[in-house]
């Protein structure tokens, strides 16, 4: 059976020469799943702003929206912005929705964008304006969906954005499994933080994993969203781990199976990648789909 799959990458976000943020990997992405012939493709919807307001302050929120963030701001979150931002920032949260809907009818949702636990309540920052896991989680709640909701981050880059978000709210939970000298240098506070030092290879990686997942489950968690991320390959240049293509699958299949067998929705977003070639990097990213595919098909 076909699942479906929400992009965004249609909304190229103009960068200057030389930007590091690899945008090219999204339409790569959807290209190697369409020849899977597994999965069919759905345009992410626009967001609702009211929507992301439940997670974000809505001066914040509307300033982005008309362009009135001050320099300083848009420097912190590291795009020019433009319109085409602003499309592809809302489709980008209304993927991570529609996949959440996904989630509750067959077990598992994807969204070929999202990811972006950068973003603050306020702010926006490292390539993210506004956190489409904080504004599902919201949602999700305010429509009597679920009362507890855990967030399963595996960004070589700690989920600041979301750790500050749920700090104070006990019926969230946050995992971040993250390089500890990477970026943000300044960290928050999630649930659970496991720290890596650089160059930290799969078995250390997988055992650790393997170790703190449980804690995850017995929060008894109504849905959880899943950071998938490729930034820990050792290919990757703002990653500092050294996990192999192998490696990521063995982390994937035991993440993914593992909501399976404790029948809790998961929704997958795509997070951060940053390798050379970039090939490598869509290619792990579509790893991901593949072995959620083959685990819920």
């Amino acid at each position: 059976m076909e699942h479906r799959l929400f992009y965004c990458d249609q909304y190229a976000i103009p960068l200057p020469d030389g930007h590091k943020f690899p945008m090219a990997k999204y339409r790569m992405l959807r290209d190697l799943l369409v020849s899977d012939s597994c999965f069919r493709f759905e345009a992410a919807p626009f967001a609702d702003p009211e929507i992301i307001e439940l997670a974000h302050d809505p001066a914040y929120v509307r300033d982005f929206l008309k362009g009135a963030l001050t320099e300083a701001a848009i420097r912190r979150i590291g795009f020019p912005w433009s319109q085409a931002l602003v499309q592809r920032t809302l489709a980008s949260v209304g993927g991570t929705l529609s996949a959440t809907c996904d989630a509750f009818d067959s077990g598992w949702g994807g969204s070929l964008a999202g990811g972006t636990h950068h973003a603050f309540r306020a702010e926006g920052s490292g390539f993210c304006v506004f956190n489409d896991i904080a504004v599902a989680i919201q949602w999700l709640r305010a429509k009597g969906r679920v009362q507890r909701a855990a967030v399963i981050d595996l960004d070589v880059h700690q989920g600041d954005g979301t750790a500050q978000i749920f700090e104070g709210d006990p019926n969230v939970f946050t995992l971040s499994v993250h390089a500890k000298s990477n970026f943000p240098f300044r960290k928050q506070r999630s649930k659970i933080d496991v720290e890596f030092e650089d160059g930290t290879r799969d078995p250390e990686y997988l055992n650790a994993l393997e170790a703190v997942l449980p804690r995850v489950f017995a929060f008894q968690p109504q849905i959880i969203f899943y950071q998938s991320v490729v930034d820990p390959l050792t290919s990757d240049t703002l990653g500092r781990l050294a996990l192999t293509q192998a490696g990521l699958q063995d982390r994937d299949r035991f993440v993914i199976a593992a909501t399976q067998s404790y029948g809790v929705p998961i929704v997958i977003t795509l997070g951060g990648g940053y390798s050379r070639p970039i090939e490598l990097t869509a290619e792990a990213h579509a790893n991901t789909f593949r072995t959620a595919s083959e685990i819920f098909s």
